[in-house]
């Protein structure tokens, strides 16, 4: 089943609530959305947002990438011969996992829906249904211990606290009066987005286990490159710490694991370049037997779908961080995921089960 065409779509939903972390600000959710068209009409989409602090992609550089580079080298290719395919997309530039993703995902959806079948159920069929936690951003300790009232209100169990901003010793009153808020039955986890040093890392995570803050997990608390770090913080604190930034491919995932630098793994699709090297971290991970979440930058419920079924596929991806189409005004798409609250079913539809683009936000097309 030849691939016949490749489109692109420029898109963009304000959020009702900015996303603020150590890295950024967010206020609306721009995307280049792909559609792939194969023999016998088969569709599949995908997405990429730029975010241009993590991943460096930027809006421009994602439309060039698929229309200048991809859709050159994959017009024609059968989807049958699939590794040669990912083989060719993830070989022809340096970098831009973004954009890869985004044909990547596209490229999965037509797989799956040209074998009738949805994707999560053709990538392992693990499990059918996953809990999201909830995002709260990084601002005042009264401003966050807030919004942790009102998403707990809102039936979230687990809330994934912004750090990282400014002066650590704030960091700990940001949780001290969450925590305070919420009581101790909510399972709270940290991101620090590369915003501490090591050693003022152990200092405030020692601290806060001293205090009893009870924190799940803390990602990423030192800078991307900085693994001799990540590992004296993992090796000096009790709280579990995860990579996230760390962990782009399957190479720095082998260098983490093999150098026990953290204990956890986040993988991104739009970090990993795709399902396809996505599935190898997570393999990787399981071989260590390190636990993964998946998460998601600030993206429409079209990338956060594919997001959902690769990590309902996989046995030991047991977090989930999903919020970002609750963030939004808007769906992108009809069809895709389901949310009920904190739960995000999968739904018997082929490949993503997407329906259709909701065209009110689409800027323009190529």
């Amino acid at each position: 089943m030849q691939i016949q065409n490749i489109e692109t779509f420029q898109t963009a939903i304000p959020l009702h609530t900015p996303f603020k972390t150590a890295l950024r600000t967010v206020t609306i959710a721009e995307s280049i959305v792909v559609k792939i068209t194969c023999e016998g009409g088969v569709t599949g989409f995908g997405e990429a947002p730029p975010t241009h602090v993590i991943t460096g992609d930027s809006l421009a550089s994602v439309d060039f990438a698929i229309n200048r580079v991809f859709k050159p080298l994959l017009l024609g290719m059968d989807i049958d011969a699939r590794e040669q395919i990912f083989e060719k997309l993830h070989g022809s530039m340096v970098g831009n996992p973004s954009a890869k993703a985004a044909v990547d995902i596209a490229l999965y959806d037509c797989i799956a829906n040209a074998a009738s079948t949805p994707l999560v159920s053709f990538l392992g069929g693990y499990r059918k249904e996953i809990e999201t936690d909830y995002t709260v951003s990084v601002n005042t300790p009264q401003e966050m211990a807030a919004d942790a009232r009102k998403y707990i209100d809102n039936g979230f169990n687990v809330l994934k606290i912004k750090v990282g901003k400014d002066q650590i010793e704030q960091d700990v009153k940001r949780i001290q009066a969450i925590r305070k808020e919420i009581g101790d039955d909510t399972l709270i986890r940290l991101d620090a987005n590369q915003g501490w040093k090591a050693k003022e890392a152990v200092k405030a995570i020692r601290q806060m286990e001293s205090l009893g803050l009870d924190i799940e997990l803390i990602e990423q608390p030192v800078n991307a490159y900085d693994i001799e770090g990540l590992k004296y913080v993992t090796d000096n604190t009790e709280t579990p710490i995860m990579a996230d930034e760390s962990v782009f491919s399957p190479l720095d995932a082998k260098r983490i694991l093999e150098n026990k630098a953290a204990d956890l793994i986040n993988i991104k699709l739009m970090k990993a370049g795709g399902i396809h090297q996505a599935l190898k971290i997570a393999a990787l991970a399981q071989a260590y037997g390190v636990e993964c979440m998946v998460g998601s930058m600030i993206e429409t419920k079209l990338g956060i779908t594919a997001a959902a079924h690769f990590a309902a596929s996989q046995p030991n991806v047991t977090r989930y961080d999903f919020d970002a189409p609750l963030m939004l005004t808007d769906d992108l798409i009809q069809g895709g995921v389901t949310y009920e609250g904190k739960l995000i079913r999968l739904g018997t539809a082929a490949g993503l089960g997407i329906k259709k683009i909701n065209k009110q936000y689409i800027i323009n097309q190529q």
